[in-house]
């Protein structure tokens, strides 16, 4: 759907309103979402926060669920599972956070209780996970209802940037996690990441912290190359001729790479981490996949290799928000547009066409965005 066929109500800035109705982004099936009124979240469980959302952003999954790739996102859910706000309501059990406090929400929800939490697998929790835009109405809004606050907020250390801190919702840890960590990137390695996308760039920044001896960014788009150059990618490859695979195996003398990591979620991309990887290397899967890929055993079975999968768990958000205080760590770099929150389906039509806006991560505020 294009934005010309939405029919969208008149825009309003968020307040703190008594009134029952807000303003939020809502799916309404494959193609189809609109900003419209919604009824506002109250507090339902003795867990629950009301955070009203300041900033948020559009994530890559969010894409994939207006394709349709996710059944589970069914018609009427607000979108969303990334933001920064303010407390507005808390219940009855929540001890860490208060009224007032300004938080960052995590895009998985943890109830710390259930034997996964335990385990630290806080996306499979048995009472939370990504529910937020999945299977629970989600950050794109005016507010939004945090399930067990205590083990999903983080405290915003004050006078932080909210840009750059809004990036530990989701993408710093997903590329941290599901690539650096399961890819088990060690100092010497060669790493290919494939996909310069946010996410990709995630993996890219934080793959640093193990001094790999070479980084080899994949992509078809020359400018999120450039930027990869910047962010300490030491071979850029675009892989709009096929042969990426090809090319990696010349420039590492047949050898291939120790970790292949494949951040964008299609067949395609999956098939040059495979064909490229190295005898005892580790492929880490960290894009959203929509269709079936193939595995190509009669290649593999005997090249000792693993292959990881991971949704995030944000066990690391409190050592990224470390990383992010000290400086050495910049996320705000992946900003490239901002949007007011009602401008949303302007936002979602330049992330979609990001290599023809040349857009990375685009921020939403509630309230003017900074210029």
């Amino acid at each position: 759907m294009t934005t010309a066929e939405l029919k969208l109500p008149a825009a309003s800035t968020a307040t703190l309103s008594t009134s029952t109705t807000m303003k939020a982004l809502v799916y309404h099936g494959p193609g189809k979402y609109a900003w419209e009124d919604k009824p506002r979240p109250t507090i339902q469980d003795p867990g629950d926060a009301i955070v009203r959302i300041t900033t948020s952003t559009i994530c890559g999954t969010d894409l994939h669920i207006l394709k349709g790739d996710l059944p589970s996102v069914t018609d009427g859910r607000i979108l969303g599972h990334e933001g920064i706000g303010v407390i507005e309501q808390v219940g009855t059990g929540v001890s860490e956070f208060h009224v007032g406090d300004k938080v960052i929400i995590s895009c998985v929800t943890a109830c710390l209780k259930c034997d996964f939490c335990r385990r630290g697998m806080y996306s499979h929790c048995r009472h939370g996970g990504w529910i937020l835009g999945n299977t629970l109405d989600g950050t794109q809004a005016e507010s939004v209802r945090i399930p067990h606050a205590d083990g999903s907020l983080y405290s915003l250390p004050s006078g932080a940037d909210e840009e750059g801190m809004v990036m530990l919702s989701d993408i710093l840890p997903t590329g941290f996690e599901c690539g650096v960590l399961n890819g088990q990137v060690k100092p010497g390695d060669t790493v290919a990441i494939v996909g310069a996308g946010p996410v990709g760039l995630a993996v890219l920044l934080t793959a640093q912290f193990y001094s790999p001896a070479a980084i080899f960014m994949i992509d078809l788009d020359d400018k999120r190359l450039a930027v990869a150059k910047k962010f300490g990618a030491t071979t850029l490859i675009n892989s709009t001729d096929g042969h990426a695979a090809h090319h990696v195996m010349e420039l590492t003398e047949g050898a291939g790479v120790d970790v292949a990591i494949e951040a964008v979620g299609l067949p395609a991309t999956f098939d040059i981490c495979q064909a490229m990887v190295a005898a005892g290397g580790r492929i880490a899967n960290v894009g959203v996949h929509g269709k079936p890929v193939e595995l190509h055993m009669e290649k593999l079975w005997d090249h000792n290799i693993s292959l990881t999968t991971r949704l995030v768990d944000t066990v690391t958000t409190p050592m990224l928000l470390k990383v992010v205080r000290s400086g050495k760590l910049q996320p705000s770099k992946l900003v490239t547009h901002r949007f007011a929150m009602n401008d949303i389906i302007k936002a979602y039509d330049t992330f979609a066409n990001a290599a023809k806006h040349g857009a990375l991560k685009v921020v939403l505020t509630n309230g003017a965005p900074r210029e």
